[in-house]
């Protein structure tokens, strides 16, 4: 069992995660250059109904989690919070950040948007408190259908991002781009972020020794 302070680090790292994640939605949103397949979704849905960004993600999230229900998926607080926090989040980013019609702060808006999307990810996936209702989709078609992740994961991304596409989403550079460089950055933040179920491994970690292991 971890100590107090371990507890309390995964707690505050799960919710800057989601909360940094809802950010670095936003941002992609306001870049106008692409989104990512399930951004893409979640935005050629709320072209049709009268609810925000937000909304539609939080009630996306829902409705994935109740398929976790035949897969005999168990969620975690990180996975309630998942559905919840990044909602609420990328809502009140897009109320603070501007329309960028400017092409170089269109750009910074992608690039900034993609790296902190990495870290996020990093973030709440290192807390170890419960996947994302999204991944966990993932996960629980591979075990009951013994398919690769890869061919799963590749699946499930293209459909979505077909039907946000066919829905009126934003598909474009930056959905290449978020394709391409989305996977590096988390492949250098997951392991720099992700808190050890062993203190002794976290606590060398810590002390500027090796990251603590998945």
């Amino acid at each position: 069992m971890l100590p107090p302070d371990h507890r309390l680090r995964r707690l505050v790292q799960l919710y800057v995660g989601l909360a940094l994640y809802g950010f670095s939605m936003a941002l992609m949103i306001r870049a106008n250059l692409g989104l990512d397949p399930w951004d893409a979704f979640h935005q050629g849905i709320a072209e049709h109904v009268p609810w925000s960004f937000g909304t539609v993600t939080i009630v996306v999230g829902a409705a994935v989690l109740l398929l976790w229900i035949p897969l005999r998926q168990r969620p975690g607080l990180g996975t309630i919070s998942n559905v919840v926090v990044i909602g609420v989040a990328v809502d009140a980013s897009l109320w603070l950040l501007p329309t960028m019609t400017w092409t170089p702060g269109r750009w910074t808006f992608l690039v900034a948007g993609i790296l902190l999307n990495g870290v996020a990810g990093g973030c709440y996936i290192g807390a170890g408190l419960g996947p994302g209702p999204r991944d966990g989709l993932m996960t629980g078609l591979v075990a009951k259908t013994g398919g690769s992740i890869r061919l799963i994961r590749t699946g499930i991304e293209l459909t979505v991002l077909a039907i946000g596409f066919l829905l009126g989403g934003s598909v474009g550079i930056g959905t290449i781009a978020y394709a391409l460089f989305i996977g590096p950055v988390v492949h250098v933040t997951l392991p720099l972020l992700t808190v050890s179920s062993n203190p002794e491994t976290t606590r060398t970690a810590d002390d500027g020794g090796l990251p603590a292991a998945a």
